[in-house]
């Protein structure tokens, strides 16, 4: 676990993150190990490692609020929450005191050989997440490439995948850093379906802007 400024945030594997201030914030929950229920879900996209209803079930309660790309929602049934909410990119909405803002997420050129579009169309409306927890701003990118969307956004924490094929690699990713300008940096999207630590060290390695923590799957 690493905490900032009493923000505990934990590495869930994947792309998952949980968050705890006045809140307790689960993002893209895919094969977690035993957590405690959410206040709020964030669901960047609808791939079968963002979006698992199994994994939403395990952390939802009837109070939960879950917020995700407006391609979700259709897709999120069969399991106790309060309420469901879309978001397309650049909409900002305020769910429970958290500002959050939708931040586009797409591929520029990682291509699926099967369908010869990117894994991640820009017109799929998939998101990452731009939100304060006790004022503490947070970017998860989602599933993207280093794309002009990011640039200036300065939060406190960026979240960014590593890996490549599907998202960028460590030296995208430390592109990428220089654009968003964080103040710490934490690598994700590996150790699961692509990637290795490695990949988290070559980033980091990288990175000269910001500090960067490389958490421990919990």
């Amino acid at each position: 676990m690493f905490e900032y400024k009493g923000v505990k945030i934990q590495w869930l594997g994947h792309d998952s993150f949980s968050l705890v201030g006045n809140v307790k914030i689960i993002i893209d929950p895919y094969k977690i190990t035993k957590q405690e229920k959410a206040d709020l879900i964030l669901v960047s996209h609808n791939h079968f490692d963002h979006l698992s209803v199994d994994d939403l079930k395990n952390v939802s309660t009837g109070n939960t609020i879950i917020v995700a790309a407006t391609e979700c929602i259709d897709l999120l049934k069969g399991f106790a929450f309060k309420e469901k909410i879309g978001i397309s990119p650049g909409q900002e909405k305020t769910i429970l005191g958290i500002k959050i803002k939708s931040i586009p997420a797409y591929n520029l050129d990682k291509i699926n050989p099967d369908t010869k579009k990117p894994f991640h169309p820009k017109e799929d409306n998939k998101i990452g997440f731009l939100f304060e927890l006790n004022g503490i701003t947070i970017y998860h990118t989602g599933d993207t490439d280093l794309i002009p969307d990011m640039s200036d956004l300065k939060p406190d924490i960026a979240l960014v995948p590593v890996s490549g094929t599907y998202v960028m690699t460590a030296q995208e990713a430390a592109k990428a850093i220089e654009k968003i300008k964080p103040k710490i940096a934490i690598p994700m999207h590996y150790g699961v379906i692509v990637g290795s630590e490695k990949d988290a060290h070559d980033f980091k390695q990288l990175v000269k802007s910001c500090e960067v923590q490389i958490l421990t799957k919990e």
